[in-house]
């Protein structure tokens, strides 16, 4: 069969199929929700629009556009708007569907105003019980927010289409009660770009919480316009069966139960029954948990009270069939929302719960929910209720852009207006049980009380740690945000009357001062590999966004040529070493190290220290991490008396992600893991590896100098905290050394050992995953991926063997086959105790 004649045809036989779809009696007794549909034909179609089916070939990001518009001109049931601007200035539309009379502009200014009210706990009897009689239910379906992840942008045209025009009872069932809200693609430059991430490099499906790039925060903008109930989000990735809700364990244990149920009890069941009916393989669960507080399904839930969910589809498969099994899993969902008897009303009662929970400082404990799950780290029995930021000269700009943060989530936040006393404050120190101490918190202080309807949020963006229900992780472990941004302060659970005030909206956070001189910066993108894409992209944000500094793309070919003349500093992101050095070639390392030793000044970090070390330039020494501690926030010392440490203060926290460690070489460490038990916020094991390495090392060479990071000081443009080191390693003076420059034999052969130390490290290519496996059953793995292809590295924690899996597309983790590789362990035998995977 032809494809462009495949998706129509698979519709056809999924509306025509007999069978009943499970979603309540009372819906299969009124309507099933896969009836044959009847068009009106009034509403514009795609293929009027565009001029060919959808599903016979991709519809560009300009299409999508044009769909919206055309639709939103030729039917009374579509409202469209656009919701933001990307970066490369392409529109990211979306459109409203649903009964004409509920998508009017007054009707949707009432519903703005509806669901707002209804999202205050404090709301009287009357008052909610007149709204939830009329207000429309609010179902969110987003695609595309991968720009490589095309088929859900396709699938939501044609829900729209089928939304806008269908009469049957099935469509009917959904906009009678309900308005869907559709964005098609939240990632229009990804989507004409090719690549998995947006132009500046953000993978934008780990950027809901920080919000640093225009294309999420003007999506999180219109969700508080109209703040879901369900929220669905389309992917696609490697595995052979779609993947829908249930998810797996850890789930974050702030997840409201209301949303909990809706996602385990009402949509994954419907899902199930729908894919059963007609025949589409499918899985739940693994990798796939609901743990932090950054993604597309775990944002709506903790921040919205919606059911989040994501969805994924097989991207080998052709673009009709990813379509259709999107439109499947969707299409059940609204029709599940729209048989809850109970939704607006469920929806509201989740707000007042967690009103009351936060009145009596109440955390939610842990559990799991999968049979073979283990829990790993409970709650402690504490009572929270209020969470404080302490004022500093020195933190102005990050406690700004923490409260305007909040409070874009609609949190209320409050300032002292007279010093309060407390007996047991409790400060930050990563671990969520500092002993309370007596302290009067000075006039200033920022306040944020758990007693609002989003406590929810407020636990999961300002606790002192997070408290992981088992060691099995998709992603980071920790995003603490007075951690990430190393602001000072802490909790309590005291019943206090404070003299404070309302902090009224914050505008955007201002820049820093730049100095009067500022340096001409190089920027050396390591080529290919996605890291190096990704490291440089979010630089270049930084650089361009928050600090408005100059800087000049320097390639390979430059170095080589003598392009680096006139360039003070260059700076060397992440990215896998070999591509760089193998790009750089002989000659362009010698260019580098005579660059430096010239006076150049080179900040790297990760890939590109390691860089460093192995073209000869610095002496520090990097050697693998025997650790899993995936995305862990971890307390660095600082030395005081370094340049680097100003505005800083003695320690900072820094996002550990199993970085291969460092140790300073024949340079100076101003920042250094601490001897002794570390301070972690996030799974914590193998912590005491760390104690005494080097966070960040100073070097000079020549009459240059070398910053080296073993962390990553932008990691996901959300740790501001170390943004200080950085602006201080580039706009900074040098220090006075303390060691004086080696003899040439010394530097001969530090030089020498930090080369061969940095070429021990596993070469298994970019971004690989990590898998915990029983030191016994270690050669079995390794047999098991020898089997396919797959030639792992392994090293040791303990009685846990780590196996660094490289990724099976080698040259890019745009597609990872991370859930192939951990069925392929699974089936051979082997317990997989943990594992990390890329973005």
């Amino acid at each position: 069969m032809p494809r462009r004649a495949r998706l129509l045809a698979s519709l056809a036989a999924l509306f025509i199929t007999a069978s009943v779809l499970a979603v309540g009696p009372a819906a299969q007794a009124a309507c099933d929700p896969f009836t044959a549909p009847v068009y009106a034909g009034k509403a514009p179609s795609p293929q009027d629009v565009l001029g060919f089916p959808l599903g016979s070939q991709e519809v560009t990001d300009h299409q999508i556009v044009t769909y919206l518009s055309a639709i939103d001109a030729g039917s009374t049931a579509v409202t469209t708007a656009q919701a933001a601007t990307s970066v490369q200035s392409r529109p990211i539309n979306y459109a409203i569907v649903g009964k004409p009379s509920n998508v009017t502009p007054s009707a949707l200014a009432t519903l703005r105003a509806d669901a707002a009210a209804l999202r205050d706990p404090t709301l009287s009897q009357s008052q909610t019980d007149a709204i939830e009689q009329s207000m429309p239910r609010i179902l969110w379906l987003a695609g595309n927010v991968h720009g490589t992840e095309e088929s859900g942008a396709d699938a939501g045209l044609q829900i729209l289409y089928d939304l806008a025009d269908r009469t049957d009872c099935a469509a009917r069932s959904i906009t009678d009660d309900s308005v869907v809200v559709i964005m098609p693609t939240q990632n229009p430059d990804g989507r004409a770009l090719e690549t998995r991430r947006n132009a500046y490099g953000f993978d934008m499906n780990r950027d809901w919480f920080a919000r640093t790039q225009p294309e999420t925060d003007g999506k999180v903008q219109v969700l508080r316009q109209y703040p879901p109930m369900l929220f669905m989000d389309e992917h696609e990735f490697g595995n052979p069966n779609y993947l829908f809700p249930p998810h797996a364990d850890p789930e974050y244990a702030e997840t409201p139960d209301q949303v909990h149920d809706w996602i385990f009890d009402t949509y994954g069941p419907a899902m199930e029954g729908a894919f059963n009916r007609f025949g589409i393989k499918f899985h739940h669960g693994a990798p796939y948990d609901f743990f932090a507080t950054e993604f597309g399904d775990t944002v709506p839930a903790l921040g919205f009270q919606a059911a989040g969910m994501t969805f994924e589809q097989n991207d080998g498969t052709a673009l009709d069939e990813r379509m259709y099994h999107h439109y499947t899993s969707a299409w059940a969902s609204l029709s599940a929302a729209a048989a809850l008897p109970n939704l607006v009303s469920d929806w509201h009662d989740s707000y007042v719960k967690a009103y009351r929970e936060g009145v009596n400082g109440q955390l939610e404990p842990n559990r799991v929910f999968q049979p073979k799950s283990t829990l790993y780290q409970q709650v402690p029995d504490v009572t929270v209720r209020e969470y404080f930021l302490l004022p500093s000269p020195d933190r102005r700009l990050e406690l700004h852009e923490l409260v305007r943060r909040l409070q874009r989530m609609d949190v209320s936040v409050s300032k002292l207006t007279a010093p309060l006393q407390l007996s047991d404050f409790h400060p930050y120190d990563g671990t969520g049980d500092a002993p309370a101490q007596p302290t009067t918190l000075p006039t200033g202080t920022y306040m944020i009380s758990l007693a609002q309807g989003q406590k929810n949020w407020i636990q999961s963006m300002l606790h002192d740690e997070s408290w992981i229900a088992t060691d099995l992780t998709y992603d980071v472990t920790a995003w603490s945000n007075p951690l990430l941004l190393n602001l000072r302060g802490g909790w309590s659970g005291a019943q206090i009357d404070p003299q404070a005030e309302v902090v009224p909206p914050l505008g955007p956070v201002p820049g820093p001062t730049l100095p009067a001189h500022v340096p001409s910066i190089g920027l050396f993108e390591i080529p290919i590999s996605s890291r190096g894409f990704e490291a440089a992209g979010q630089f270049r944000w930084l650089a361009d966004t928050r600090w408005h500094v100059p800087y000049t793309d320097v390639t390979a070919d430059d170095i080589t040529s003598g392009g680096l003349d006139g360039i003070d500093e260059l700076v060397i992101p992440d990215g896998y070493t070999n591509y760089g050095l193998q790009a750089l070639g002989a000659k362009g390392k010698k260019a580098l190290r005579a660059w430096v030793e010239s006076g150049g000044r080179l900040v790297a970090w990760q890939g590109g220290a390691e860089l460093a070390a192995r073209a000869g330039i610095s002496t520090a020494m990097f050697n693998t991490s025997n650790t899993d501690m995936p995305g862990s926030i971890v307390r660095v010392a600082l030395d005081p008396k370094s340049p680097l440490a100003k505005g800083v203060g003695n320690s900072v926290w820094v996002m550990y992600d199993d970085d291969d460690r460092m140790d300073e070489g024949l340079g100076m460490a101003p920042g250094r893991f601490p001897s002794g038990v570390q301070q972690v916020d996030g799974l914590d094991i193998g912590s005491s590896r760390l104690a005494g390495t080097t966070a960040v090392a100073d070097e000079r060479v020549g009459q240059g100098r070398v910053i080296s990071f073993s962390i990553d000081p932008n990691f996901r443009g959300w740790t501001e905290g170390t943004w200080r080191l950085l602006w201080n390693a580039l706009l900074g003076p040098d220090p006075t050394f303390a060691r004086s420059t080696a003899s040439a034999t010394e530097r001969r052969t530090a030089v020498a050992a930090a080369r061969g130390a940095a070429a021990t490290l596993p070469r298994v290519g970019p971004s690989p995953m990590r898998i915990g496996v029983p030191l016994g059953e270690s050669d079995a793995a390794v047999a098991v991926l020898r089997d396919h292809g797959v030639h792992a590295f392994r090293t040791r924690l303990g009685d846990t063997a780590i196996l660094l899996v490289p990724n099976l597309h080698e040259r890019s983790s745009e597609q990872y086959d991370f859930g192939r590789t951990l069925e392929w362990l699974r089936r051979g035998g082997v317990q997989v105790r943990w594992a990390h995977f890329p973005e």
